[in-house]
């Protein structure tokens, strides 16, 4: 365990040289409402260490040589965006080994499946879940984060040689470009339609000003101890308090006591009292209707992706999901843009 810049500086030099390096993180959104990087799990070949970036200490010598390497992960999305809003930038290439496994017909992708099957690895469920910012991490939450990278190299290498077999790597290469680049984007939250969960679809009218001033009154109290919003009310606790508080104008939920339950049912009591003006505004767009020729063209290309996935042994989804299929049958302007090179080139659009 790296916990201080001294001994991220012993490490450093044993990446020079290392054509690619495995990594993955953990973090503790499970268990707070402010996300943050708790653990950078790195291996190359002799050395698997983890790095405590709650130790405190820079992590800016450790992105810079990141940076001029190839890096391995698995499913790297959520890994890279976390990275990112540390301070990471992009390395030379990422190989992402869930994309891989896809490209070459596996149909179990999960990092578990995979090392699984291929090192008799199995990953212990129970770690997935658990709070990585505790310190000290006990051994068997250590041992999972090893595991996570100890053999990523070696998994990496199984499946380049299964891509360039199968005559896909260049579509391997776009594919994790494209995730890179994703990465790149921020998501902005929709603050106006936040509140709008699942379950909410059939709230209209003053029902949905109830549920949403519940939403903003949960959000708050997270915010205020840090914890996630399923800690003060899940989901479907929510959607029937809301249920409830606008059937009986008020509403005890057996969770809630105290300050905690005096500010739901003040926030209850206000959005019961909302005049209608105030309450939210639900904008119809009518869904255009796809003309006979269309809907011909959207199942012939439908039929089409589907005989030459079975022909690959791929996931039809892979090839084009069914958004970008309507979006090409109805000659959307983004159709096309929408889909990777070799995408379109198994399409024949």
């Amino acid at each position: 365990m790296i916990t201080d810049s001294s001994t991220l500086d012993a490490f450093l030099p044993h990446l020079v040289g290392q054509e690619r390096i495995a990594l993955d993180t953990e973090a503790d959104s499970l268990h707070c409402y402010f996300e943050k990087l708790c653990l950078i799990q790195i291996s190359v070949p002799g050395h698997d260490v983890l790095i405590d970036p709650l130790a405190g200490f820079s992590l800016v010598p450790l992105f810079d040589k990141l940076r001029e390497h190839s890096i391995v992960i698995h499913g790297a999305d959520y890994d890279l965006r976390l990275l990112r809003r540390s301070g990471y930038q992009d390395a030379v290439f990422v190989f992402d080994t869930m994309i891989a496994a896809r490209l070459t017909g596996h149909l179990e992708f999960s990092l578990a499946a995979l090392l699984l099957r291929y090192y008799n690895v199995t990953l212990a469920k129970a770690s997935q879940k658990a709070n990585w910012a505790r310190r000290p991490l006990p051994p068997q939450m250590i041992e999972y984060a090893e595991n996570d990278t100890r053999n990523l190299l070696g998994l990496a290498s199984i499946l380049e040689t299964q891509l360039h077999e199968l005559g896909r790597w260049e579509w391997f290469t776009q594919s994790c470009a494209r995730v890179v680049e994703a990465t790149r984007q921020v998501k902005a939250r929709d603050v106006e339609n936040a509140w709008r969960i699942s379950g909410s679809n059939d709230f209209r009218g003053r029902d949905a000003a109830i549920l949403r001033a519940l939403w903003q009154w949960r959000d708050e109290e997270s915010r205020a101890v840090d914890r996630p919003v399923f800690h003060i009310l899940s989901n479907d606790e929510l959607i029937a308090s809301a249920r409830i508080v606008a059937q009986h104008g008020t509403h005890r939920p057996e969770r809630l006591q105290g300050g905690r339950l005096r500010r739901f049912q003040d926030a209850a009591a206000a959005a019961v009292g909302l005049p209608e003006s105030e309450w939210p505004k639900f904008v119809h767009k009518p869904r255009l209707r796809a003309t006979p020729e269309q809907e011909q063209r959207f199942r012939d290309l439908r039929k089409h992706r589907d005989e030459v996935a079975t022909g690959l042994k791929l996931d039809p989804s892979l090839i084009a999901p069914k958004a970008a299929l309507e979006a090409l049958a109805n000659d959307a302007p983004e159709a096309v843009a929408s889909l990777l090179p070799w995408q379109r080139g198994l399409l024949g659009v």
